[in-house]
């Protein structure tokens, strides 16, 4: 188990230094100068020089790197060219904001995708498992700013059942923040859970299929199992490996989805400030930005491995490997 861990964290140790020089060099790779919100018509070009080395950008590429991964290995991540503070400083707040969203959706999408999976394939063939096929292709295939600009017009701007965008309102009271909230998060979840429910019911089901024919759940049936046990004491299990696998897949789905979520919605999490970044050509905040939601998918992927292990004893962590 120790050698399996150490070899997990090794790899994604090359994983996440792989992201984090992608990173740096799409960034720098990027139509636009990042000094032209500051440049004015009355700067001479040694202004325009001065400036250039207070934001690290007369140095070359290499050495910018080098610096780049120095202040990294120190846990830094530099300061804001645009609003001069500790790029540290201005995702947190931002991450718990999307940590709240991605959670909260994916808790959701687990709690009603699971059973979904596990009774269609129970009743394969039957009405619900066609209309659940059929639920499977529309969400696969739906945009996620169509559906966030649909469920906008419908239930904000004509029924007003719910708040057009932000994470609550301006003037709410504290006795008040959580339920605010909740009605706020109401429309960017259901986006999420839509757009992602489609994989976790198509695996479940297909994994589920699969399992009910193992010569184990024959013989659970002869000895008198009844279907429920059958299904939830013997099948799940093992029909979980892969929907485990394909959460971990999902969440770095659910990281892209969350910028276009946030950013039509107005959730203040970290995607809306990616966008916001990349409108202001912010270097290091783009950069904090991605490093920081890199690491935490890598993490979610080491923790995917080790349930899958868990579930599965076919599994056999040693050297370094499972195999």
């Amino acid at each position: 188990m120790f050698q399996y861990l150490v070899s997990r964290f090794f790899k994604g140790g090359l994983t996440f230094l792989a992201a984090v020089t992608v990173t740096f060099l799409i960034v720098r790779l990027m139509p636009g100068d990042p000094t032209t919100a500051f440049i004015s018509e009355s700067m001479t070009p040694q202004d325009v020089e001065a400036l250039n080395a207070s934001l690290g950008l007369d140095k070359s590429l290499l050495e910018q790197y080098l610096l780049f991964l120095r202040n990294l290995a120190h846990f830094e991540l530099g300061q804001s060219f645009f609003y001069k503070e500790a790029v540290s400083a201005i995702i947190g707040p931002r991450l718990a904001w999307t940590l709240l969203l991605i959670g909260t959706a994916l808790a959701i999408t687990l709690m009603i995708g699971i059973p979904l999976g596990v009774y269609t394939a129970r009743h394969k063939g039957k009405w619900l498992d066609q209309a659940v096929s059929t639920m499977i292709v529309l969400g696969i295939s739906i945009f996620i700013p169509l559906l966030a600009f649909v469920l906008v017009y419908v239930f904000s701007l004509e029924l007003g059942l719910t708040p057009v965008g932000g994470a609550f309102a301006p003037d709410v009271e504290d006795s008040e923040l959580v339920g605010n909230v909740v009605r706020h998060m109401i429309l960017p979840t259901t986006t999420l859970v839509v757009v992602n429910l489609a994989q976790i019911v198509l695996y479940t089901r297909s994994s589920m299929l699969d399992v009910l024919k193992e010569d184990y759940i024959r013989t659970a049936r002869a000895k008198g199992v009844g279907e429920r046990g059958v299904t939830w004491g013997h099948a799940l299990r093992n029909a979980m490996i892969p929907t485990v696998t394909v959460t971990g897949l999902m969440l770095g789905k659910m990281v892209a989805g969350a910028v276009l979520t946030e950013t039509v919605f107005s959730w203040p999490g970290v995607g809306s400030m990616i966008y916001e970044a990349v409108q202001k050509q912010d270097f290091p905040l783009l950069q904090g930005a991605f490093i920081v939601l890199a690491f935490s998918v890598i993490l979610m992927t080491l923790v995917t491995d080790l349930v899958v292990a868990w579930l599965d004893p076919r599994i056999k962590l040693h050297g370094g490997s499972a195999r």
